[in-house]
């Protein structure tokens, strides 16, 4: 595998919306309260970067209002239809390749998009362009090598199984360009790129339904990508979603950091 293969989960497989789902459920709640305290509100234009599914958008537009503007942008907007009204514009857009879509924004947000961008210094770089003085930057990303299984209490052969498919993943990821100890970067980058008052945090889920949601669909999609790539055989990926269904393993995700600052 190179990084010429592409983006390993593709927003046009079945799977993504089940997907984009667990990950609404499993992180919209830290994103909201970030957005809240960093002030979005009425009349605010704010950049959705990489926005694959609705649930991020829909709340940014409540929040703005008539009078704002949410532009969403993802290299694939598929997912993107239903959310495409007023005070929302969707655009197909390739951070790490393509200018900033608008500038003089009040806020910049990505969540779990630039890991995966092999160009992620020239898209970071971008959204930081497009803020007007004073404008906010809220980048939000995994960091699978801070914590890398997804089953951290490794006691038993399922687990093990569960965790050696996840190495198998983390491997696909990496071949095609995903820095999977990015997420513990963001607060020197953002510094580094002249942003102020920089503060982050991480949240880190366990055992929640919406582990097991996330598990199985993101196994599911890349089940082929893992048995061409002799990381898995058909037998070891049936096993492991049943153990996920059985609702007998305590799994995990890789934390996700948030980090936020100020364009002076």
């Amino acid at each position: 595998m190179t990084r010429s293969d592409g983006y390993l989960l593709d927003n046009r497989r079945a799977e993504a919306g089940e997907r984009f789902e667990a990950l609404a459920a499993l992180f919209d709640p830290t994103t909201f309260r970030h957005l809240e305290h960093l002030g979005v509100g009425p009349g605010w234009r704010c950049w959705e970067v990489g926005a694959g599914g609705t649930s991020v958008v829909s709340w940014l537009a409540k929040k703005v209002g008539p009078t704002g503007k949410v532009v969403a942008t993802d290299i694939d907007t598929s997912r993107l239809t239903p959310a495409s009204r007023q005070p929302v514009e969707v655009r197909t857009h390739d951070v790490g390749a393509e200018a900033p879509p608008g500038e003089g924004f009040d806020l910049v947000h990505a969540r779990l998009v630039l890991v995966h961008v092999p160009a992620r210094e020239q898209a970071l770089r971008s959204m930081v362009r497009a803020l007007r003085p004073g404008g906010r930057l809220l980048l939000e990303d995994a960091d699978p090598s801070l914590q890398p299984l997804i089953c951290p209490d490794e006691h038993g052969p399922e687990q093990q199984l569960a965790n050696r498919l996840r190495h198998g993943f983390r491997k696909l990821l990496a071949d095609r360009g995903a820095d999977l100890a990015y997420g513990r970067s963001l607060p020197r980058l953002l510094r580094e790129a002249g942003l102020r008052r920089v503060e982050a945090d991480a949240y880190f889920p366990l055992t929640s339904p919406a582990c097991a949601a996330l598990e199985s669909a993101t196994v599911r999609q890349i089940r082929d990508n893992l048995v061409s790539a002799g990381l898995a055989t058909d037998e070891d990926i049936d096993r492991h979603l049943a153990n996920v269904a059985s609702g007998s393993l305590d799994l995990a995700t890789a934390p996700m950091i948030s980090a936020w600052g100020r364009k002076e």
